[in-house]
């Protein structure tokens, strides 16, 4: 199948006058090498620490993948013919072994040219259920763990278009499985079809603030197919391939079994729909059933949410986060708003959470407030609990040590969530005697798992905490020079076995068992590095300062031949990276980057350029920071550009580039960036901007971090649109976007447009509009012409 790559053009450094019509081209050798290669397999353990499963998967999705049958209803898109998400990414091949063996089994039984996607151990982690995908819909397939075998258990009728379409029952013999109504209706094409009347929406005159969001219904039509495709039916499947009829046709959009498996909760989705919010805001209702599918209780109403109060720490009224009580046979357990839900009310608690014991004869019961807005809670294996709050106005989030034999708590943690340097890990977890997971508890002790960043560098640590006194001892550090672990699981804390991926720059990740007592590693896998060709380039996390004293970062990388203690000639450089706002400079100008990262190019960076002679700085940092009262937008442009030239002034003064060379580039919140550079710096020489938005008044709700709307700040939204701006942009730029963008806020309208003013105005830019793509790219065709298209921009403009 050959598709044709439209492009819109104007003529600079040799690109031709508007529209051109050719097909999709590759890269240069030294880019090819590198892109087209053989992606490692993903890698899963069970929680008893006996089997790892590999997944095996294309690196690349093709064009043929994109361009099947798509309807985009409430937020979903959908293959209407094999009812399950269309942008969905399937395994093609299922290998295991047990975590003491050496060599991988491959699985006997898997169907022909499989699709596999859905994965979950059964509650006794023998089995592994999983879905295939024919051209005609969804199966139900089960691996034997013991044998290494698959065998199908459905026909392809499952209904994968809300998501995972089975659960496991708790016997490990059975699942309840969504499948499709035997008396489905036939889908509306209404391109066909003659309007009976206009499609009419109403406000009421309440405010609300709701962002810009993609993919949603538009008229009757669009909620008859909503209908039909959400709609499915119960059916428990056992192991040896019965089905059993358990709940008739409705459009199930959660089930979960209590702990125990004694109840099973079910969430519908009701009436009226939406023309103005996704399907995650649509009535719902909650059930809770026995486990032979007789009612007990209804425990949650929720109406239809198109009001919402403004602020990111807003939430909507009522029962939210309904979830069962890990640690319990049967408990539910969700919090209330105090504030209404609405952030700028000032109240003393702005959140309760409940428990709730089945049958729920009783009332609920109050089990603790929360000072902020609730976050989560994580429950143990012993006599604790973990309740966690935060607010997005501060940054700020606090975590409760609560004892539940006389529910007494204790703050344990109170930050900023962006300060990495502070940040205490997460606790290790374990399963429980139901088979859920929870903080592994021993002996009142628990273990915290922390990526360890510093001023120094990065230095992972597992930390023993006593939950009695809250007291904290460092068991750990790794304090690897050359290479980088990250600790994935302590495996038994008595022998003193970690299980960790261990990397370096030029060493691919791989898991090994690393004793933390004695030192002593053992590897568990062994991929190869794909990336040869790169792995003698010189690789340095830099640090410097922009003209307010805030510290930055950033990954350099420069070719494995340049001399940097007396360079010959000085490297055009490249610099890819996307903002983030902050509250305070310190949090700001913290490090994340670790040089003994490995280094993994994708279409997502420049990297690839430093076989072509390129420096590049990758994810170098662009905070934009509002402290106190002040908001980090109201200076985003000065911000913008000091933290540009900032990194730019650092390289030029160490001698490595021509700073008459740089150009810069970014995807999403990158490429608007990337545009307000273009347009109010004169340090770039050219710019490369993937999927942006670009005219802020088309999203009038807000924003990335930005919770004001338009008319709070409307000089905030205009300066801050290079839309607004486009008679001031005359650099060479390129603009890519896919031409099925389901981000919210970057419809690939918001490239044409800007394109267009660009063009009026005189600007030298190029558009590149993507057939199929989404947000993300995904075809080979695709991201192999995106690197064409960039190679040849970067070359045209900074090296002839």
């Amino acid at each position: 199948m050959k598709i044709k790559l439209t492009m819109i053009a104007l003529l600079y450094a040799g690109f031709a006058f508007a529209q051109e019509s050719i097909t999709y081209q590759q890269p240069s050798a030294e880019i090819l090498q590198l892109a087209d290669f053989q992606r490692a397999p993903g890698v899963m353990m069970d929680s008893k620490k006996e089997w790892l499963i590999f997944s095996y998967r294309p690196t690349y999705k093709s064009l043929d993948d994109l361009n099947q049958e798509e309807m985009r209803l409430a937020g979903l898109r959908v293959n209407p013919v094999t009812n399950i998400s269309s942008t969905i990414t399937y395994v093609n091949n299922l290998k295991i072994r047990k975590l003491k063996d050496k060599n991988e089994i491959q699985v006997k039984g898997l169907p022909a040219n499989p699709k596999i996607a859905y994965t979950s151990f059964s509650p006794d982690e023998k089995e592994l259920a999983f879905t295939n995908t024919t051209a005609k819909g969804v199966e139900l397939w089960i691996l034997d763990l013991a044998t290494a075998t698959a065998k199908k258990l459905t026909g392809d009728h499952l209904n994968a278009n809300l998501g995972m379409p089975y659960v496991w029952m708790k016997d490990s013999e059975t699942l309840l499985v969504k499948q499709i109504p035997a008396n489905r209706s036939a889908l509306i094409d209404d391109k066909k079809m003659i309007p009976s009347g206009p499609t009419v929406s109403n406000a009421d005159g309440k405010v609300s603030q709701n962002r810009t969001y993609q993919d949603l219904l538009k008229n009757p039509q669009d909620e008859a197919n909503f209908d039909t495709l959400a709609k499915a039916e119960l059916v428990k499947v056992s192991l040896n391939g019965n089905l059993t009829p358990f709940k008739p046709e409705a459009l199930y959009s959660g089930m979960s079994f209590s702990p125990d498996g004694n109840y099973l909760m079910l969430t519908t989705i009701q009436r009226p729909y939406s023309y103005i919010v996704p399907l995650s805001r649509f009535p719902m209702t909650t059930t809770v059933y026995d486990k032979d599918g007789n009612s007990v209780k209804t425990v949650n109403e929720i109406p239809l949410t198109e009001i919402m109060p403004k602020g990111f720490s807003s939430v909507r009224p009522g029962k939210r986060n309904m979830s069962w009580r890990d640690d319990q046979p049967s408990t539910l357990v969700y919090a209330e708003a105090l504030d209404g839900g609405d952030q700028s009310k000032n109240v003393e608690n702005r959140d309760e959470i409940f428990l709730w014991e089945a049958p729920f004869s009783n009332a609920p019961k109050s089990f603790f407030k929360t000072k902020q807005r609730f976050s989560g809670i994580d429950w143990s294996n012993g006599d604790f609990a973990i309740v966690s709050d935060s607010w997005y106005d501060t940054r700020n989030t606090k975590s409760y040590l609560i004892n539940l034999k006389n529910n007494a708590s204790k703050i344990i943690d109170d930050r900023n969530y962006q300060d990495v340097y502070s940040d205490p890990g997460n606790f290790n977890t374990t399963k429980n005697q139901y088979g859920r997971t929870v903080i592994d508890t021993k002996n009142n002790k628990a273990y915290l798992v922390g990526e360890g960043f510093t001023k120094e560098g990065q230095f992972p640590f597992i930390d023993e905490v006593d939950l009695n006194s809250s007291a904290k001892k460092r068991i750990y550090t790794s304090k690897l020079k050359n290479s980088k672990e990250n600790i994935i699981d302590i495996l038994d804390a008595k022998t003193g076995n970690v299980l960790v991926v261990e990397q370096s720059s030029n060493q691919y990740p791989n898991y090994s068992i690393r004793n933390i007592k004695n030192g002593k590693g053992t590897a568990v896998t062994h991929f190869e590095n794909p990336f040869e060709s790169i792995k003698n380039v010189y690789k340095e996390v830099i640090k410097y300062k922009r003209n307010d004293g805030v510290e930055l970062t950033g990954t350099l990388y420069l070719p494995a031949n340049f001399d940097r203690k007396n360079p010959k000639e000085k490297l055009p450089l490249l610099i890819w990276a996307y903002p983030t706002e902050y509250k305070d400079k310190n949090t700001a100008g913290q490090n994340t980057q670790n040089p003994n990262d490995f280094t993994f190019p994708s279409y997502g960076s420049f990297i690839y350029w430093v076989n072509k002679g390129y420096a590049v700085l990758d994810d170098a940092a662009f905070p934009i920071i509002g402290e106190g009262k002040a908001e980090p937008n109201d200076t985003f442009m000065p911000q913008l550009v000091a933290n540009g030239k900032a990194a730019i002034d650092a390289l030029d003064n160490l001698g490595y580039i021509d700073r008459s060379k740089v150009a810069v580039g970014g995807h999403s919140y990158g490429a608007f960036m990337t545009a307000n550079l273009l347009t109010h710096s004169k340090d770039y020489a050219c710019g490369i901007a993937r999927s942006g938005a670009y005219n802020r008044t088309l999203t009038p709700f807000g924003f990335q971090s930005e919770q004001r709307n338009y008319w709070d700040v409307p000089e905030v939204y205009n300066t801050m649109s290079p839309f607004m701006n486009a008679d001031k942009m005359k650099t060479p730029m390129l603009l890519i976007h896919g031409e099925a963008d389901n981000n919210p806020g970057t419809f690939t309208l918001q490239t044409e447009r800007y394109f267009q003013a660009l063009k009026n105005l005189g600007a030298p830019v190029r558009m590149v509009l993507l057939p199929k793509e989404s947000h993300g790219y995904a075809a080979k065709e695709s991201i192999l012409h995106v690197l064409w298209e960039q190679d040849q921009f970067l070359e045209k403009c900074l090296k002839k």
